[in-house]
């Protein structure tokens, strides 16, 4: 028998650690964890988006080919409506890229915006 598993944390790179915090805290929700080495990583409740960036020494314990800034693909469950999800990137300026579109995801079918974060790195707002 398997066991049971959860995405704990995943990597992002960014280029600009203030850009970067303003809009994972502001756009996406994010609570600010300063990490050990005294750089930020980007918590939505039991999920964490670890960050290398700039200053960032991560060692030997990297992809085979680094994530670079701009190269992550992410989806974030949205609680609310998909037209509050606009609403909501619309008052922060964040422009949608695609959608309002139908997709499927770890909960079947949703309806999901598609946007850009500062360093370009695809972002989805799904809403079930």
């Amino acid at each position: 028998m398997s066991p049971t598993l959860r995405l704990d944390h995943c990597v992002i790179a960014v280029s600009d650690w203030d850009r970067s915090t303003a809009f994972y805290r502001d756009v996406m929700g994010a609570q600010i964890v300063m990490q050990p080495h005294g750089f930020p990583a980007f918590r939505f409740g039991d999920v964490q988006l670890n960050v290398h960036g700039p200053g960032v020494d991560a060692g030997h314990l990297v992809g085979r080919i680094p994530v670079l800034p701009g190269g992550s693909d992410l989806c974030f469950a949205w609680d609310g409506s998909i037209e509050e999800a606009q609403a909501h990137l619309a008052a922060h300026g964040v422009d949608v890229e695609t959608g309002p579109v139908r997709r499927s995801g770890a909960r079947e079918m949703g309806v999901s915006l598609y946007f850009r974060d500062p360093d370009g790195s695809l972002l989805e707002f799904i809403v079930y």
